[in-house]
């Protein structure tokens, strides 16, 4: 499994429920972008339409060697679950308000494939707290180095 991106803001801004791995449908330039890891995750979400899960707001760059095949960086994709996962999603999203947001992207073999998390928002003093836990567990650490 290679790790292409990872969206590191995601454990910040909010609490996380599950993940899911799903594949992603792409076109050919794409792919080539991906393995080149051009790619960035930031402010990308997940909405549910008409029974299947859009991804939007992902930016893949323009391949470099790339003709008029090149697309949108930022176009909606298409993510690939089973009927079954999707309605459990639904189920969440509309009774617990909950978000979906992509946390990586990696090749699984020579499949892209998405990991995408059941989330729901932080409140600043959350935040606050997992800095906090952060700061007590970096302390810790050095303690021990130190004192080994």
């Amino acid at each position: 499994m290679k790790i292409i991106s990872t969206n590191k803001e995601v454990t910040h801004k909010y609490e996380i429920k599950e993940k899911i791995e799903c594949g992603i449908s792409l076109k050919g330039t794409e792919v080539k972008s991906l393995r080149e890891s051009k790619v960035s995750l930031k402010d990308s979400f997940s909405v549910i339409k008409n029974g299947e899960v859009i991804l939007k707001n992902m930016y893949i760059a323009p391949y470099n060697h790339g003709s008029i095949n090149n697309v949108n960086e930022r176009r909606d994709r298409k993510l690939l679950l089973h009927k079954s996962e999707i309605l459990k999603l639904l189920n969440e999203i509309k009774q617990n308000g909950y978000t979906l947001i992509p946390t990586k992207i990696y090749f699984k073999g020579q499949y892209a494939k998405i990991e995408i998390a059941l989330c729901r928002g932080k409140k600043l003093y959350d935040k606050r707290e997992t800095i906090k836990e952060k700061e007590v567990k970096r302390r810790l650490e050095k303690l021990t180095k130190h004192n080994i």
